[in-house]
């Protein structure tokens, strides 16, 4: 494993960020354009893109379309080549569900934030409607809503054969307080596994300040409402990450969706139950994962294990609690997934031992640099040793001959590490790339595999970037309200 020092993220005035952005303002919206009032956005650090954005839904939406307009229209050309290639459906076909059947069920709140989004956008001369930002929010619950879409589509069976497994949905992540960590306080990491297509453009640190509820601190793609993989602390102390519970089935469409109901926690919850709550009203079953959240204010952990039909939450304030995609509860791996519970050597079940192993070994010990050890660890338990793979908590499976698309590019595209006291300055450690400092490079990648040669157009290098702190700007104003 290589070692990075941490450097620290030195704060820049607002006007000097905007300045040296590359986001300066379109001469169509001007200047002095109310709706980007107190927002900005920081020139990249180590990869990470800082932006601030405060104000209401609208507002905040505004903010971070005309910021990010050149990273979401980049974006939503990686999404619309995946879903094709993956799931078989066009753009358009994700919009028109995403106009009739997700845009009903979300908040006010958050239409007004996404069409805040596009306007943004089109202000900074892009060109999109809001159902592309729904759509593009929902893209981690496209194959759950297409899998149960085909199913009740039977003339379409034969697509639904096509459909291609999806090799990049998993993550590694852990919780732990009490007598496991080194000051007896809550320590928290995650590491984002998905295709590097996307992965490469997993790089927005957002600092949000809404008008009602929390301000919070998360990572996210561009031109998204929620982090998508779901890192993230805010004022009142709770500190939230997640895996998703793997071969899941099922979706619900009268539901709401995934990405509204994460934000929702993320700004609102003020507690465990508040989350749980939150989560759970409304479930449709899309992004089904395993929720580790935790309460600085209490030192307590949880897990919430959210399926559509098995919701479990377990809750410590002297433990750990270590996700890597498994199913915790045989009721729910039975009932809703095709998750092979008993072959330790799939990637889950691997890297669940692995954190077993960790947690025995450094009890008493943990703090945020074992954090970064563990999300950076390339330790495969099958073949005992060190070896970068799709079992390694840090993964590399474009180095794999194993899976149901051998050497995919995918794995781990970037980790993030928090404990009680960063949470508290609202501050956390991110490492953009593999969190071990490897770097992915495409073209050779590409020679050497030519099967996934519809990737071209827009597979990027993916290089290692040391692990970097990041904190809230000090100047903004505080959110008023709850929920």
């Amino acid at each position: 494993m290589r070692s990075f020092p941490k450097l620290p993220f030195v704060l820049l005035a607002a006007a000097a960020a905007v300045a040296c952005s590359g986001s300066a303002p379109a001469a169509s919206t001007g200047a002095a354009d109310a709706r980007l009032s107190g927002a900005y956005r920081r020139p990249a650090q180590n990869n990470w893109i800082y932006v601030h954005l405060q104000g209401t839904p609208a507002q905040i939406g505004f903010q971070n379309g005309y910021l990010l307009e050149p990273e979401i229209t980049d974006l939503q050309k990686v999404d619309a080549l995946e879903e094709q290639h993956n799931d078989h459906k066009d753009w358009s076909w994700l919009r028109q569900q995403a106009q009739t059947v997700l845009w009903p069920k979300v908040d006010p709140e958050y239409q007004q934030e996404m069409q805040g989004i596009a306007d943004g956008v089109n202000a900074h001369g892009g060109h999109m409607d809001v159902y592309d930002v729904v759509a593009m929010n929902a893209m981690l619950e496209w194959s759950y809503y297409v899998e149960q879409w085909d199913k009740q589509h039977p003339s379409l069976k034969a697509a639904l054969a096509q459909v291609i497994p999806d090799e990049g949905d998993h993550c590694s992540a852990f919780v732990a307080t009490g007598s496991y960590t080194k000051d007896g306080k809550i320590v928290m990491a995650h590491n984002d596994w998905t295709s590097y297509l996307d992965g490469a453009r997993w790089n927005i640190i957002y600092d949000i300040v809404p008008a009602a509820g929390q301000r919070f601190m998360m990572d996210g793609l561009p031109g998204v409402i929620h982090s998508a993989d779901d890192f993230g602390v805010n004022a009142s102390g709770i500190m939230i990450t997640e895996t998703t519970i793997s071969d899941f089935h099922g979706y619900d469409f009268g539901g709401i969706p995934e990405f509204v109901r994460a934000r929702k926690a993320m700004q609102y919850s003020t507690s465990i139950d508040d989350f749980a709550r939150i989560m759970e009203q409304g479930n449709n079953g899309g992004y089904a994962n395993d929720w580790l959240v935790a309460d600085r204010k209490t030192n307590e952990i949880a897990s919430l294990e959210l399926g559509l039909k098995n919701v479990n939450l377990e809750r410590s304030k002297d433990g750990y609690f270590v996700s890597s995609n498994f199913p915790i509860s045989p009721k729910l791996a039975r009932e809703e997934t095709t998750f092979k519970m008993t072959d330790p050597a799939n990637s889950a079940n691997a890297r669940h031992t692995r954190w077993l192993q960790l947690m025995a070994q450094y009890k008493g010990r943990i703090d945020v640099a074992a954090a970064e050890k563990f999300e950076s660890d390339h330790y495969d338990v099958i073949l005992k040793k060190e070896n970068p793979d799709e079992r390694t908590l840090c993964g590399h499976h474009d180095l794999s001959p194993r899976g149901d698309v051998p050497y995919n590019d995918s794995g781990a595209v970037q980790g993030k590490v928090v404990d009680s006291a960063l949470a508290e300055q609202m501050s956390f450690i991110a490492a953009s790339g593999h969190p071990c400092g490897g770097d992915f490079k495409a073209g050779p990648w590409l020679a050497a595999h030519p099967q996934f040669a519809w990737e071209k157009p827009v597979l990027r290098d993916m290089d290692g970037h040391p692990w970097t702190t990041f904190a809230a700007a000090a100047a903004a104003a505080p959110a008023q309200g709850g929920n």
